[in-house]
């Protein structure tokens, strides 16, 4: 079987969310059978691999439509991709697409890095169900990174197509906290967008009554939203990194006290999985997915009450409350594994 793997959804310099989960997968499918990737850019080739590749055009070009008939010259049995709009017309291969979340047709800001034209195809293709229903019905099998989005998709009837659960992971990060027993600092973390789902008033507000805690944001933020943050809450102790390292942000998270995140929607949640791999616990927003991913590890709040949200943090001082949920932590991130996560979409692919 000729697998062929679209990464061109990678980035240059540090992962994504879809780029994480392309990298991820390709290197521990490699290990499993031949494959051949597709990027658009040479420098992807630094955040992949060292594995066969092929050189098409990007997948925001006008012609990607057309792009199977280049992907035909290589002669795949089957391709993989790791978003659903790869075009298909004229393949002689099988496909499978992937679908992430449905946060888009429920919060309809597109992500601020594409440009105003595909941040206009964005919403023109979230307006309604149809365009993604055609798009999946024209592939032979979908892939989505949880149960939560596998369950909507099933609700809203949005594929006829079978549907693979290939969950996320996170890198291996050296130097597990082996069950600690009490926080380096009282430091939080946040690790994600400032997109207005993401929902970071309610995580300032709550600082706002917590004056013994201090929440480091880590990605870019413009400076007109820093600035809203910092007025909404004048007394929260707020540190603003503007992006990180991993190098720094493993360093953050392993001497936190815990990850938090209000999020009213998520298609996964990689920074939950990144930090209990760590020891570190996770405080976050009640809702299916992030349930689904921390399971009895996690606390939970209600993310439209900041009240919630610093009783959750209160309850880690509890005595041997920090060191459960520490070691629970650690057994739970243990069930998320790109090898794993490789082996299951192995098996999707193979021919029925």
């Amino acid at each position: 079987m000729k697998i062929v793997i679209d990464c061109r959804y990678v980035r240059f310099d540090h992962h994504d969310g879809i780029s994480r989960y392309t990298a991820g997968l390709v290197t521990e499918l490699g290990r499993l059978h031949p494959l051949t990737m597709l990027i658009s850019d040479h420098r992807q080739l630094a955040m992949l691999p060292a594995l066969p590749w092929q050189l098409v055009r990007a997948p925001t070009s006008l012609l990607e439509p057309l792009v199977a008939l280049s992907v035909n010259r290589l002669k795949p049995d089957v391709v993989f991709s790791p978003m659903q709009t790869m075009g298909s017309w004229g393949r002689n291969y099988r496909l499978f697409l992937t679908v992430h979340d449905l946060i888009y047709y429920r919060n309809r800001t597109p992500p601020r890095d594409l440009s105003p034209f595909i941040r206009l195809l964005w919403r023109v293709y979230h307006l309604s169900w149809w365009p993604q229903r055609m798009l999946l019905n024209g592939a032979d099998g979908i892939v989505t990174v949880s149960e939560t989005t596998r369950s909507l998709l099933i609700e809203h009837n949005l594929t006829r197509r079978p549907i693979t659960v290939v969950p996320n992971s996170a890198d291996t990060v050296p130097g597990t906290l082996a069950h600690r027993s009490i926080p380096e600092t009282t430091r939080l973390i946040y690790m994600g967008s400032f997109m207005p789902y993401k929902n970071l008033d309610t995580l300032v507000l709550a600082l706002a009554d917590l004056p013994e805690y201090e929440l480091h944001l880590l990605s870019r933020v413009s400076a007109t939203e820093r600035a809203r943050l910092a007025r909404l809450a004048p007394q929260a102790r707020l540190v603003f990194h503007n992006g990180v390292t991993d190098d720094e942000y493993h360093r953050l998270l392993r001497s936190a006290t815990a990850l938090v995140t209000a999020s009213l929607d998520e298609g996964f949640g990689i920074p939950l999985v990144e930090a209990m791999h760590l020891g570190i616990p996770v405080v976050v927003s009640d809702i299916p997915i992030f349930r689904e991913i921390g399971a009895d590890a996690a606390l939970y709040f209600d993310p439209h009450s900041a009240q919630a949200l610093a009783d959750a943090v209160r309850e880690l001082a509890v005595p041997g409350e920090w060191a459960d949920r520490s070691a629970r932590s650690i057994d739970q991130a243990a069930r998320f594994t790109w090898a794993a996560s490789a082996r299951t979409l192995l098996a999707a692919l193979q021919p029925r």
